[in-house]
């Protein structure tokens, strides 16, 4: 057996540890979709990450997570676009991208919409699986007298906003209403939010039964992530570590 170069051996110590997490909190329920996110690390490290059994990849800048799909070039990937989205990128993320997890706007909604209809009929593509992120910090409002203030927004719509983007993304031909993502406010506990976000995925079930993904949790808040239900988690540094200095 070929050994493994020491950077892989890393990754797969650090890969075990945070699955072995996620199953720890998972308990009996279903384990979670685990999405590495490799933001700032090369492409070579998706590689590594493949080779040891990881199929989910999470990227938060279309320029890089472009590079890196036309480089690693795996049909078996799957490409998750996590960060903030500019409409005029939609062209570009339907090229390689199985899903957005961050959908929050109508005009973002109508410019995918296009993009994957071009890119169906070029090549017959999947749908594109689309997350709308919500604002969570509404699940704060009433802390002054527990001392959680402070806390900081982290993007999205209000809760009172999914519906007319589920709708549209559900009536817009190549989108697939996936669900629900969310990052819990900073200096905060992630309990309060996550127990809103849950929330607002039972609501959103109520009328689209099959958008039950709910994508939160990252490496510092994935177990109280779980125990709201998340069914998509995106862990970056606790499995890549630092990213590199660019000398």
């Amino acid at each position: 057996m070929t050994p493994q170069d020491p950077r892989t051996a890393v990754l797969a110590d650090r890969l075990a540890a945070v699955k072995q997490r996620i199953t720890a909190a998972a308990r009996e329920n279903a384990e979670p979709t685990l999405i590495v996110v490799t933001k700032f690390h090369p492409a070579a490290d998706v590689r590594r990450l493949r080779s040891l059994g990881v199929a989910d990849i999470g990227e938060n800048r279309d320029q890089e997570a472009a590079a890196k799909a036309v480089e690693v070039s795996d049909p078996a990937l799957r490409w998750h676009f996590i960060g903030q989205l500019q409409t005029n990128k939609a062209k570009s993320v339907a090229a390689y991208a199985h899903s957005v997890h961050s959908i929050d706007r109508v005009s973002l909604v109508k410019s995918l919409g296009r993009a994957m209809s071009a890119r169906q009929q070029e090549n017959g593509r999947s749908d594109l699986e689309c997350f709308i992120q919500v604002d969570l910090s509404e699940a704060y409002e009433d802390s002054a007298a527990t001392g959680l203030v402070g806390h900081a927004g982290r993007g999205g719509v209000t809760p009172s906003g999914i519906q007319e983007l589920a709708d549209l993304i559900a009536g817009t031909g190549g989108l697939s209403l996936a669900g629900l993502m969310a990052v819990a406010p900073l200096g905060v506990a992630p309990e309060p939010a996550f127990e809103l976000l849950a929330s607002a995925s039972a609501a959103l079930t109520a009328g689209h039964p099959h958008a039950g993904g709910i994508s939160a949790g990252m490496s510092h808040d994935l177990e109280a992530a779980l125990a709201a239900g998340a069914t998509h988690l995106r862990v970056g540094s606790d499995i890549l570590g630092p990213r590199p200095v660019v000398m």
